[in-house]
């Protein structure tokens, strides 16, 4: 018997089927690895399983196979039956059909399930990162729970922040945090939604060896879903492909991993675009900020650089480098501490420094950004995301006609683009919404098109129809980009020129190739993949 078994589940939103018949057996101690592009269904089917209610089957059953003490309401996986499990009270067989059990035992089941959510921190803010891992014990009396959390800390490598407040910690170290305090209430099932969807290489790698160490080789039940296919076969010992709601296939990683693969596009070979006259000149840019525990600190710091027409240009760097800074006064939301910078609309160059509607007020409604931590409307559907949340005032038959011009240059079929005009954002997925974003930015038409961070939760398939509508709208719209990213491997993919930034300096600028071999060995284990390189 199976520790968790799907019967025959189907699951609608407003009549849209996001799963089909699904069925499987997932045993105890194994790791099940979910693949699937976004939209195919991965994070309902784990919503699913995690006892959220709004996500209960239309159709099937969830059942869990369990030990249970009902003398103290505790659960624990099925190998546990016959064990004693305190006072003498032992732990006796029992099935619990998730969604139609008694309140008492689907409680007793969710208490036992931890979960990571992508781009999640569910952390106490004001407290240090020892706090938040000895509030996850609360239920846990015991006399070596400091202990527990420091070793919990020391697997995650995170250690060196024991005493940090948890709002000053990057995002990759909160996604360690949380993955220590998940683990610290001692599941008897794991749950991963894309638990390295925003994150660096290097992080990402961090996440996987805690995710080894504190879950699979403790064998804890574990179902992790993710479109990175390298995620799936570092982690799984069996997996299925969902495609459309649907099991596409199923098997061991290496038999289902290389044939996804297979049906990640390649990018569309581009004809040569004509490269114009420069619109974006930076003469010795500097903005410095000043703190009261750092001093000076130089975000921007002597930046010379010219971008130029119908470009796709590129800023590079890790984190803290300044590329963000950069990005914000070029976009004119902050002004220069020193230096210069101009753009130019039409034939009149407008300074960025000088307030005002006649100097910077000009530009930047023809630049469009897309910040790293976008945020659509939740109680907008995605066509009032898309014109009225953005102070479009269109008649609404050219309105849905630009929406789904748009949508279907940032890699959706016409058809997908018609039915995603009524729904609201929290019936997508997370590389769906950040399509959509990009979409609230391109259908502006803006001249000049910032994008912080655009591939951050993007699988294989959504990044390479992105890089496609980036060069679609460089030709077609005649849109100058310039792209922030850590991304090396999607800068080779998509851009014409890379500048490399440390410390706030530029480094070098050039060809994207010749950057690479710019690049500090940190650098390129935090920003490339490719084994080319």
């Amino acid at each position: 018997m199976s520790f968790i078994e799907v019967k025959n589940v189907t699951k609608k939103f407003d009549d849209t089927t996001v799963l089909e018949d699904i069925s499987l057996n997932i045993e105890e101690g194994e790791v099940l690895g979910i693949l699937g592009k976004s939209g195919s269904g991965k994070s309902v089917l784990l919503n699913m399983l995690r006892g959220i209610m709004d996500y209960a089957p239309d159709e099937g059953d969830i059942i869990f196979n369990v030990a249970y003490c009902p003398e103290f309401d505790y659960i624990d996986a099925p190998s546990k039956v016959g064990e004693t499990y305190k006072d003498g009270y032992k732990f006796e067989a029992k099935e619990i059909n998730l969604y139609k059990c008694s309140k008492k035992e689907f409680a007793a089941v969710k208490r036992r399930i931890s979960i990571m959510l992508q781009r999640t921190f569910a952390l106490y803010e004001e407290e240090t990162v020892l706090q938040n891992i000895m509030r996850a014990f609360e239920n846990q009396r015991d006399e070596d729970n400091i202990n527990k959390a420091i070793k919990l800390l020391k697997m995650t490598k995170m250690e060196h922040r024991i005493t940090h407040i948890a709002r000053d910690l990057s995002g990759g170290e909160k996604q360690r945090i949380v993955l220590a305090r998940q683990l610290a209430k001692n599941p008897m099932l794991f749950l991963a939604d894309e638990p390295t969807g925003t994150l660096d290489p290097k992080t990402a790698q961090l996440i996987h060896d805690a995710l080894l160490d504190g879950v699979k080789e403790k064998h804890i039940t574990m179902v992790i879903n993710s479109h990175w296919p390298e995620v799936i076969q570092d982690l799984s010992d069996r997996v299925i492909w969902l495609d459309e709601g649907k099991i596409k296939d199923e098997g061991t990683p290496e038999d289902i991993v290389p044939e996804f693969v297979k049906e990640i596009p390649q990018v569309i070979k581009h004809e040569e675009v004509e490269i114009g006259e420069p619109i974006i000149k930076m003469e010795d840019l500097k903005k410095y900020y000043f703190s009261v525990s750092r001093g000076v600190v130089k975000s921007v710091d002597g930046v010379t650089l010219t971008i130029n027409e119908g470009e796709i240009a590129s800023i590079v760097g890790l984190s803290g480098a300044g590329k963000t800074t950069l990005s914000k006064l070029i976009a004119g939301l902050i002004e220069p501490s020193e230096g210069d910078i101009e753009v130019r609309i039409g034939d009149d160059w407008v300074d960025m420094s000088k307030k005002g509607l006649a100097n910077r007020g000009r530009a930047t409604k023809h630049i469009g950004l897309l910040h790293q931590d976008f945020s659509l409307y939740p109680y907008k559907t995605i066509l009032g995301n898309l014109t009225d949340g953005i102070n479009l005032d269109l008649p609404p038959e050219f309105a849905k006609m630009k929406s789904i011009h748009v949508l279907t240059a940032v890699g959706f079929t016409e058809e997908e683009a018609a039915s995603l005009l009524e729904k609201y954002p929290d019936q997508m997925s997370g590389g769906e919404k950040h399509r959509v974003a990009i979409a609230q930015v391109l259908i502006k038409e803006p001249t000049i098109v910032i994008l912080d961070e655009p591939t951050g939760t993007m699988d294989p398939i959504t990044r390479r129809q992105v890089t496609e509508s980036i060069l679609n709208a460089r030709e077609e719209l005649d849109q100058t980009f310039v792209i922030i990213s850590h991304d090396m491997d999607f800068v080779l993919e998509c851009c014409d020129t890379a500048a490399l930034m440390r410390d706030g300096k530029l480094l070098d600028h050039g060809k994207p190739e010749k950057i690479v071999e710019e690049l500090t060995s940190q650098e390129r284990t935090k920003m490339l993949k490719n084994a080319e390189y």
